[in-house]
């Protein structure tokens, strides 16, 4: 008996729409890489992608646990001698883009490489609660029932 790899051909694609309001946002992350990766199929392959495309809603409304609104750093840097430039994750979310803490939080949970950016394309995330993806026809994910200490109040 052989060990299963599945091909590119024969992967069918779903599409999941979860609702971030109240949810914190590392479990968060890490239910919505195992479900780019594609881990919770019994078809799992490591080197192909085998995962579904998932929509993230309200992503302005997701939270953080303990200090984290005003511990939490993101660094980047500008390319110039002494350039390191720092942002907390509160300023983020109370920004332009609060869905770039979403995307940051998965991007850094996926592989590095060919196939970890193309997963991360297959991610959607909206700030608010409207998307453009309703002719999908996304089936609803209900993160906080998975479990209790995936909703903060």
């Amino acid at each position: 008996m052989s060990t299963y790899s599945a091909k590119p051909a024969e992967i069918e694609k779903k599409w999941v729409l979860i609702d971030a309001s109240g949810l914190v946002v590392g479990r968060l992350a890490s239910i919505i890489a195992l479900r780019l990766r594609g881990k919770h199929r019994a078809t799992f392959t490591p080197h192909v992608d085998t995962g579904d495309n998932v929509i993230v809603i309200n992503a302005e409304k997701a939270v953080f646990t303990g200090n984290k609104l005003k511990d939490k750093k993101y660094y980047w840097h500008t390319g110039y001698p002494g350039g390191i430039k720092e942002r907390t994750a509160g300023k983020i979310l109370e920004g332009r883009f609060p869905n770039r803490v979403i995307e940051k939080a998965v991007e850094r949970m996926l592989p590095r490489g060919p196939l970890g950016r193309k997963q991360l394309g297959n991610l959607r995330v909206y700030p608010g609660a409207e998307h453009p993806h309703t002719a999908q026809q996304p089936e609803t994910l209900d993160v906080g029932v998975l479990n209790k200490k995936n909703v903060r109040s």
